[in-house]
């Protein structure tokens, strides 16, 4: 694969993927489907890396809005460390903006060849270049088997809550990178 060819698009009402498989149900099925209807009310944006060359859809990430809030611990005084680890001095919220990473999937034609890192680092670029609303961290809620590539990528775990769930809630502070 050329990295020449391959382009960044947003997905839009209108459009379609008609060739993608990253050997998960759910993250084909939203890709096929679910994707258009996120973008046309405005729950979540998509965007597909395709390769020039092929046409291919070589993966995919959606995006949406969210938040780190004091619900998302199990107690005021975990929220309050946390809160105090990044903000020492600043007025102490319910909640701190973050951008989610609601799906992230890479066809398995193109796996091992750093997609996945390519799109995380593209997300991460973005909102330190362009943060146009105020966006401190980038979360997203992992799947167990995904965890060792997102802690890679500099992603920490918000709480022990969900240690042993099929899920877990993890965290970017987009201050990490200057």
């Amino acid at each position: 694969m050329n990295r020449e060819n391959i382009v960044l698009r947003r997905l839009g009402e209108e459009d379609f993927v008609s060739k993608f498989d990253c050997g998960d149900e759910d993250l084909n099925d939203f890709i096929f489907g679910d994707a258009m209807l996120y973008f046309k009310v405005r729950l979540a944006t998509t965007y597909i890396l395709e390769d020039k060359s092929t046409n291919d859809t070589i993966g995919y990430f959606s995006l949406a809005h969210d938040r780190i809030s004091l619900t998302d611990f199990p107690s005021n005084s975990a929220y309050n460390r946390f809160r105090k680890q990044f903000f020492a001095q600043g007025k102490m919220f319910k909640s701190y903006p973050a951008l989610k990473i609601c799906r992230l999937a890479t066809d398995k034609k193109y796996r091992g060849e750093g997609i996945g890192k390519m799109m995380v680092n593209m997300i991460i670029a973005s909102y330190q270049s362009d943060n146009k609303a105020g966006c401190r961290f980038i979360t997203v809620d992992a799947y167990a088997d995904a965890l060792p590539f997102y802690y890679k990528m500099g992603f920490l775990p918000l709480s022990s809550e969900d240690e042993n769930s099929p899920t877990r809630l993890l965290y970017f502070d987009l201050e990490n990178i200057k």
